[in-house]
């Protein structure tokens, strides 16, 4: 077959890097998407599956950038929530109850985000990502410990063998420099 230039880059090292991270961190995934869906099964199944879907498409973008890709699937996992909880509400503000209801997604304005939205969220990610790939071991430590492990600042403290005012101290720290490298784009 003659190379036409327009088939699909080789992501074989991304989905393998997806693959390998997904099998190791799915038991803690699962345990983390049941939480977040209060028990709920689809609800949960469906965190899962989009937290797959943005996780897997990352990855393929911009594989350099993943320095602890199980690390990452547990972020994607907190924004894929966070991004279900606020769609949650925006569509309970916008539902007519005096409308009829035809089918499976009448009485809404609108389906979720805005393509220019996805979009901004997805350069936010990406920009998060990058400020923790560039910071100190210790530091990319406790963002796991605060932003992906969800660990309470007691616990935090136990660990790092530090105690607990420092531990918020640095939280504070690493989450205005977060802030800091979000403002300037």
């Amino acid at each position: 077959m003659e190379r036409t230039g327009l088939e699909r880059p080789d992501f074989k090292a991304a989905d393998e890097m997806f693959a390998n991270a997904w099998r190791a961190s799915l038991p803690e995934l699962e345990a983390r998407a049941r939480r977040f869906a209060e028990g709920q099964r689809d609800r949960a199944e469906e965190l899962l599956a989009n937290t797959a879907i943005k996780a897997l498409l990352f990855m393929r973008r911009s594989p350099q950038t993943i320095t602890d890709p199980c690390g990452f699937l547990f972020v994607v996992l907190r924004h894929v929530f966070l991004d279900s909880v606020r769609r949650r509400g925006r569509d309970r503000e916008v539902f007519d109850r005096n409308r009829e209801v035809d089918g499976d997604s009448a009485g809404f304005a609108h389906d979720g985000l805005t393509a220019l939205q996805k979009l901004e969220l997805d350069q936010q990610l990406d920009r998060v990502v990058d400020a923790v790939a560039r910071m100190s071991r210790e530091q990319r430590r406790l963002f796991a410990y605060r932003f992906i492990d969800d660990l309470p600042y007691p616990v935090i403290a136990e660990k790092l063998h530090i105690n607990q005012p420092l531990a918020r101290k640095r939280v504070e720290l690493l989450r205005n420099r977060l802030k800091l490298v979000m403002s300037r784009d």
